[in-house]
């Protein structure tokens, strides 16, 4: 699936992938169990995200949930076999690790609640846009367990231990003002609006570079868990070979000649 532009739909029965412009769009579609992760949605969004990372022609990727009516579910966690779930149960359902794997910059679209695991899919992407009617949060605990998909790592990485903490001991549930207010998201609106304004995200970030928002996401996610001075010679060592790629001398050439560029992620 190469190709400069084009619009297709795959059809899952309980998701779809659309990609169009360089944007491909992760919808989970079972709006009637809150979009929440089943092994069957967990092995078949593991699968989505791997034709994402192999298609070249996709410079971004959205994760949303179905449903375009206000108080619409982004993911309102698991759904498991019922009883005590066996370690081979939680390791089927893993898969924020699947979305964190994309080289590409992802954008969470919550158009609803995300609570639980459906927080720590959201979590495993770059950016976060919510919908104002949305709630937020970790609430394992007070079911006994704790966060199991990503959540104790990246939520303080994102937010900071303390609000994390925090968050995850209380089993507390934000709205999506308070979300934004700790850093856990970058930006609220009103349904459409928070629609509108994450296809316009995901639209600004294929006009620049391919292969430049691929290596700053590899220094940015990477460089976290270095030491200062291995994240300064990532951050060199990638620049210097964006200096060889044909994106970088269009970036010169649409500079000099004062147009817009155009990037083939070469």
């Amino acid at each position: 699936m190469v190709c400069s532009s084009y619009s297709s739909v795959l059809p899952f029965p309980i998701m779809h992938l659309s990609i169009e412009n360089h944007i491909a769009t992760i919808t989970l579609s079972r709006p009637n169990a809150g979009n929440a992760i089943d092994e069957q949605t967990a092995q078949q969004l593991r699968d989505l995200c791997e034709v994402v990372r192999q298609d070249d022609d996709v410079r971004v990727c959205v994760i949303t949930g179905d449903g375009s009516a206000e108080g619409g579910v982004f993911c309102t966690g698991t759904e498991h076999s019922g009883g005590e779930p066996s370690a081979e149960e939680f390791a089927r359902l893993r898969v924020s690790e699947a979305i964190a794997a994309i080289e590409k910059p992802t954008i969470a679209l919550i158009n609803g609640d995300a609570i639980d695991q459906g927080l720590e899919l959201a979590l495993a992407c770059d950016l976060r846009v919510v919908s104002e009617t949305a709630r937020l949060g970790l609430t394992h605990l007070a079911s006994g367990i704790i966060p199991w998909d990503g959540g104790t790592q990246r939520l303080p990485r994102i937010v900071g231990q303390s609000q994390a903490t925090d968050m995850i001991l209380r089993s507390r549930l934000l709205d999506a003002q308070e979300a934004l207010e700790i850093g856990l998201v970058n930006h609220v609106g009103e349904h459409e609006e928070a629609a509108g304004y994450a296809h316009s995200l995901a639209t600004t970030i294929t006009s620049h570079a391919p292969i430049g928002a691929r290596y700053l996401k590899e220094t940015l996610m990477k460089g976290a868990d270095m030491t200062l001075e291995q994240g300064l010679g990532l951050e060199a060592d990638l620049t210097v070979i964006l200096q060889s790629t044909a994106d970088r001398a269009e970036g010169i050439a649409s500079f000099l000649e004062r147009r817009q560029p155009e990037y083939r992620g070469e």
